[in-house]
């Protein structure tokens, strides 16, 4: 008999890389997971090479010869077309299958969490994104590219803007805040301008900043005026992205599920979800907000086993295979 057609599935991010091989009948064969998956900073090809990494935990014969029947790959990084079809054409070159659908990570977020194939899905983890589609197909997307397209937040954009605030704070240009502590404390500077000068120095890498990010939550929770600002300023940034997808793709008078995601959201900060409630209470009343319960490897997998036409058996054994504790 003929072995059933595999997909493999890839969730690339920005802090791991997890791959799944799934049968088209919806069974979980295998699983890995590697390091980050960093295009911008590694380049396509070494990018593509931690997804061979995460290949290689797997055990053996689970990697068919040949390659898989399908590549179904959300990644990070991928925020332009044209990222998409350099990663595409990457995956297809190094042997891991001919037929390779790249889209970026917000579309696994999206299929993981949402009861149908459309909505929208907001992810605020390092960084933000947004992704829409309507139940035509129709997609609204971001470019996500940092400030510089109109990004705000995220846990490194937020740890950013509370550093700002902090050295102002101590220099005397700015307000007192408890986020002057926060980063002394936590980096074990005297004060924030040591810190600083860590970072410009190469000392201290930038990309740590997004520790300090539940400190922010939590400097919040505990009444400083400065960092509640910013945690009101996300929670607004997560809903005014929702509300534009749902605006372009002609749904904010339909009810229609929004998935969120990413670190900052599923770590169900109290202060930041009663935000984030009144907030989508004001602007898109007709959404209902959903916080994702399952991996994107998840969505990635679901979003192969539906380009295989593989049939709804398939996807609720999937589903069943990540279900969350007590939810069965």
């Amino acid at each position: 008999m003929a072995r059933p057609r595999l997909v493999l599935a890839v969730d690339g991010g920005n802090s791991k890389t997890d791959v799944a091989v799934v049968s088209e009948h919806g069974e979980v064969l295998a699983t890995g997971r590697s390091g980050p998956f960093v295009p911008q900073r590694d380049g396509v090809a070494a990018a593509v090479g931690v997804v061979r990494d995460a290949l290689t935990t797997l055990g053996p014969g689970q990697v068919p010869e040949g390659g898989f029947d399908h590549v179904s790959a959300c990644l990070a990084g991928a925020d332009m077309p044209v990222e998409e079809e350099a990663l595409a054409r990457e995956f297809a070159a190094g042997g891991f299958g001919a037929d390779v659908v790249v889209r970026n990570d917000t579309f696994a977020l999206l299929r993981a969490g949402a009861s149908a194939s459309w909505g929208v899905a907001v992810v605020c983890g390092a960084g933000i994104n947004a992704v829409g589609v309507s139940p035509t197909g129709k997609v609204a997307r971001f470019p996500a590219l940092g400030r510089i397209s109109g990004d705000w937040g995220g846990g490194q954009g937020l740890a950013e803007e509370a550093l700002w605030h902090a050295v102002r704070a101590e220099d005397g240009r700015g307000v007192p805040t408890a986020l002057t502590g926060l980063i002394t404390s936590y980096f074990g500077t005297a004060t924030v301008e040591e810190f600083v000068l860590e970072m410009h120095f190469g000392r201290l890498s930038e990309e740590r900043l997004h520790e300090l990010s539940p400190g922010v939550l939590a400097a919040a929770a505990g009444g400083d005026a400065v960092a509640r600002s910013l945690v009101e300023r996300q929670a607004e940034e997560v809903t005014v992205m929702a509300e534009v997808c749902l605006r372009r793709l002609g749904l904010l008078e339909t009810p229609t599920e929004v998935v969120l995601g990413g670190g900052l959201l599923t770590a169900r900060d109290p202060l930041l979800t009663s935000l984030l409630d009144s907030s989508f209470a004001v602007r898109t009343p007709r959404a209902k907000p959903v916080l994702a319960d399952m991996p994107p490897i998840v969505g990635a997998a679901l979003l192969g086993l539906e380009h295989l036409d593989a049939a709804e058996t398939a996807k609720t054994r999937l589903r069943a295979r990540y279900e969350p504790p007590g939810t069965g």
